[in-house]
């Protein structure tokens, strides 16, 4: 079943965070060929935190990236072989898939890679054996398997591993049959007689019923019938090499299912190799991949909630395929490649449409769950006194705070005491709850402290003002700017680095005090600072 990450906005607020959970829950609840998996994208902030742990929930998946990466492609899944099976083994494993894997991955006994084998290493071994016809320290196990023989000496004789040159013994060539050589030889006694008083390593007999008349006698030499004639038993001597013996060990190239695809195009660009082990976190071969699975890799799927605007948007999303947008926001810049379902409403919270969409579906989220989601409501409508706030949203938070069994009002005062804490530094203060936005040809951020106590935050201003002054100047923002909202006043500080004419056009103050300004009744950022910004700059 295909995934499909549903992520908020970077620096993720709770209403980002709820309704990635939200919307992920009630797509799975409706079933489906897809598997909806609730993100965000960013650590989440304190107050969130509080609201997870009272609902009893973990944060969603940390997603720092949808760029496409390994697991993202169909890869090969060839059959594993351990570095001791017989080359003819690993041989017919290869020729089983159809031609269509190039190499096989040889792994070790807790699955970790030890090297990568080849239809053309294992033919190369077989030729350099006409060559050079010696056998070393064959395990006696991979010689049976290969003969499809058996051990014929006495029980007491014990043999473990087998060297020495091959001979066919052929009559009349008695003097190549020296110490330690493998001979093969038919129904000629006189001939097997010589092996063995030679002290041949190993004695085959090859379609032979002449073994039956050496079967239980104790020798030095390792006695072995086997069914096949001589060539044929000569060539399988040589299959019976432990396959990890000309595997290629050294210079592999290898990559992780988490390795992002553009990184991994540039490594096979400039190597030769036709395939590459794919191994996951603990390093384990889970298969393999070659240059053609490059060429149309699967992206991944995303729904978007809270946001619809590049600069907030999780890192890679060029890379992958929006399917949905939820959001209460104003449309940005964000562009898809297909149609996607979209569902934007001036409301005050992206969990208020998500609510809305169970009422249509005839569900009701677990009582955690909605206790969670009107906490989320509560928290992006500043208990219901920003001005994005609607009738809407007041009547969905209180349906859902009905069934969780909790108190709006009490959960607000909760929420807004567990916010931005004034021991904070300012820096972490500036970035806890900060949005990047691009109105024409000018770009800004605007962070926001809510709280029902600014006193705090205020004897902080020069070192709230520095620290816009910074962001500001490494990321080449036109305009830097902090809201402490204060929610029991129903107004917000308004701290900012930047143009100061900016600021008083947009909201129309005649004197500024520095670098700061109280605007009472403003209390979105969303509402009232984005919308009186983009008046001036377009």
């Amino acid at each position: 079943m295909d995934s499909i990450y549903v992520v908020g906005h970077r620096n993720p607020d709770t209403d980002s965070v709820v309704s990635a959970m939200a919307y992920a829950s009630l797509q799975n609840a409706l079933g489906g060929s897809h598997h909806y998996i609730a993100a965000r994208y960013g650590h989440v902030n304190t107050e969130t935190a509080f609201l997870l742990n009272r609902f009893g929930f973990q944060p969603p998946v940390h997603l720092r990236s949808v760029r496409t990466q390994v697991l993202d492609i169909d890869y090969d899944t060839p059959p594993m072989i351990g570095a001791g099976i017989p080359v003819s083994h690993a041989w017919n494993v290869l020729h089983s898939q159809n031609d269509s894997i190039s190499a096989l991955p040889i792994i070790e006994e807790d699955g970790r890679l030890f090297g990568m084998v080849t239809a053309g290493a294992m033919a190369q071994s077989d030729m350099d054996s006409i060559v050079n016809p010696h056998v070393s320290s064959i395990p006696v196990f991979n010689l049976l398997s290969a003969l499809e023989g058996h051990v014929i000496n006495a029980e007491k004789d014990i043999f473990d591993e087998i060297s020495g040159d091959v001979i066919i013994a052929l009559p009349g060539e008695s003097a190549q049959i020296r110490p330690g050589s493998v001979v093969l030889c038919g129904n000629q006694k006189d001939m097997a007689d010589l092996a063995i008083s030679n002290g041949a390593s190993c004695l085959i007999f090859c379609g032979s019923s002449l073994a039956e008349t050496y079967r239980g006698r104790s020798s030095s030499t390792c006695l072995i019938a086997s069914p096949f004639d001589a060539y044929r038993a000569a060539r399988l001597i040589f299959q019976a090499i432990p396959v990890g013996r000309i595997a290629c060990t050294e210079g592999l190239r290898f990559f992780h299912l988490t390795d992002y695809l553009d990184d991994v195009r540039e490594t096979v660009i400039q190597s030769r190799f036709r395939s590459y082990p794919v191994l996951d976190e603990e390093d384990k071969v889970v298969g393999t991949l070659s240059r053609y699975h490059l060429i149309r890799p699967r992206r991944k799927k995303v729904v978007l909630v809270d946001h619809n605007e590049m600069g907030q948007a999780v890192a890679g999303l060029e890379q992958a395929d929006i399917i949905a947008i939820i959001d209460h926001h104003r449309l940005a810049d964000i562009q898809t490649g297909n149609p996607v379902f979209m569902r934007n409403e001036p409301v005050g919270s992206t969990t208020s449409i998500i609510a809305a969409m169970y009422q249509e579906h005839g569900l009701m989220p677990s009582r955690n769950l909605a206790g969670l989601m009107a906490a989320a409501i509560i928290s992006d409508t500043v208990m219901f006194k920003s001005p994005t706030c609607t009738p809407h949203d007041r009547v969905l938070a209180e349906r859902l705070a009905r069934h969780a069994g909790v108190n709006c009002e009490e959960l607000g005062k909760a929420i807004f005491s567990r916010g931005a804490s004034a021991d904070m530094s300012p820096d972490d203060l500036v970035r806890y709850d900060l949005k990047e936005f691009h109105l024409g040809t000018h770009s800004l951020t605007i962070s926001q402290i809510t709280t029902v106590d600014s006193e705090p935050f205020l004897k902080n201003r020069d070192a709230f003002i520095e620290s816009l002054d910074k962001i500001r100047k490494d990321r080449h923002y036109d305009l830097a700017l902090l809201m402490i909202t204060n929610v029991l006043k129903e107004g917000s500080e308004i701290l900012f680095s930047g143009d100061p004419e900016a600021i008083k056009s947009a909201f129309a103050v005649d004197d500024l005090h520095g670098n700061h300004v109280f605007l009472p009744q403003v209390l979105s950022r969303k509402k009232q600072i984005v919308p009186a910004l983009s008046q001036i700059w377009g």
